[in-house]
């Protein structure tokens, strides 16, 4: 006689994934009673466009308004993005029953096929699945990482920290040259963090993996005991999450060394208050109290460095300086203002690797050390 499959044991969820499943099977429940009410099933999902996203002054980040978009089934227009809400939803409630992720590619071709009886498909492209991951974000109040859902590992660590990764030690001050790469999920039920093992007294978030390198390479961590972290340019998720658990968590101070130039500060933007596009995010990622360390428009003359490292402002980064200035968190500070200004009126830009033209490690020896001691930051 053949064998009987053998059962799959049951995931014992966390209490996180309790949590986010009940939301889950809420949405699916509100379905089924509209259906047995003979009503138009909908969802109401938070709109995430600018007009419906403000700054609050108190808490220092950015949040959504209360504007809503209403999505039924049966309105040709909708039916086609309900349906999809739908299936996303369906696709991470089976990722909880499994006790499984799968990566924001991997959920797009879980749920990718021919429609029976059409010739249409669920999904053609991800950026259209992935947009509809954001919805079902904002509209169960989750994270996409409460979702059992990943993005590519972008971003490194190193320092003074012992860390728990899936039950895994990692002691950050012994991971050679490469450092510890930051995954996308962060969560507690993945990473967890104690302050008795956490010798390190701030961060320095810096922007690119060749200026970690070289703050790496030179143990700048090791001299001014803290921990290191790049985001590979504008840093993904799991790294501000990270930084925003080990600020919170940790009672670590943020500073950041960026570029000087519109980008460089919309990073620190994105770091500080959250992201506009993503604003339902910020209240679990945003760190107001982060400090912007530099580059600064003022350093080239301060640092007496060449006219050969100059990067001429072209029409776009001009537009989009003063499209920051204009931001509520940067247009009432007098400094911010000034070093936008003071950018413009350089008519050139700086990569911190500029510095590299007054010694291969002044960055690491002079610049950063000596802003740190100073307190010579914009906030």
């Amino acid at each position: 006689m053949a064998k009987r499959p053998s059962r799959k044991p049951q995931v014992k969820l966390s209490p996180r994934d309790k949590k986010t499943m009940t939301r889950l099977t809420g949405l699916a429940d509100r379905v089924v009673k509209a259906a047995h009410a003979r009503r138009d099933p909908s969802v109401d999902i938070p709109s995430r466009t600018l007009s419906n996203v403000r700054y609050s002054p108190r808490k220092r980040i950015l949040e959504m308004g209360h504007s809503k978009n209403r999505r039924q089934l049966f309105d040709l227009s909708q039916a086609k993005a309900y349906m999809r809400t739908m299936l996303v939803a369906s696709g991470c409630k089976r990722l909880l029953d499994q006790g499984k992720t799968t990566s924001l590619r991997g959920l797009y071709y879980m749920l990718k096929h021919t429609i029976e009886g059409a010739k249409e498909n669920t999904f053609d492209e991800q950026g259209e699945c992935d947009t509809i991951i954001e919805d079902v974000e904002v509209l169960l109040d989750s994270i996409r990482e409460e979702l059992h859902l990943y993005a590519e590992n972008r971003g490194a660590m190193v320092g003074n920290i012992t860390l728990l990764d899936r039950g895994d030690t990692i002691d950050c001050s012994r991971m050679g040259s490469g450092g510890y790469a930051i995954p996308s999920i962060v969560e507690p039920e993945v990473i967890q963090l104690d302050r008795k093992k956490c010798q390190a007294k701030f961060i320095l978030h810096v922007e690119k993996g060749t200026v970690w390198q070289r703050f790496n390479e030179d143990k700048f961590w090791e001299q001014h005991n803290c921990i290191l972290t790049h985001g590979a340019g504008q840093p993904p998720r799991g790294v501000r999450r990270l930084l925003f658990r080990m600020h919170n968590e940790l009672k670590l101070p943020v500073y950041c060394v960026l570029d000087n130039d519109p980008w460089g500060y919309y990073i620190y933007s994105v770091l500080k208050q959250g992201s506009i596009n993503l604003a339902f995010e910020s209240q679990r990622m945003a760190i107001p109290e982060a400090k912007y360390l530099g580059l600064r428009s003022i350093d080239f003359d301060r640092c007496d460095l060449s006219d050969s490292v100059k990067i001429a402002l072209n029409d776009n980064d001009k537009k989009r300086a003063r499209q920051i200035a204009k931001y509520p968190w940067f247009e009432k500070k007098r400094p911010w203002q000034s070093e936008i200004q003071r950018m413009l009126k350089n008519d050139f830009k700086l990569e911190v690797e500029s510095l590299i033209s007054k010694d291969i490690s002044y960055v690491t020896e002079v610049y950063v050390p000596e802003r740190l001691q100073a307190k010579d930051w914009l906030d």
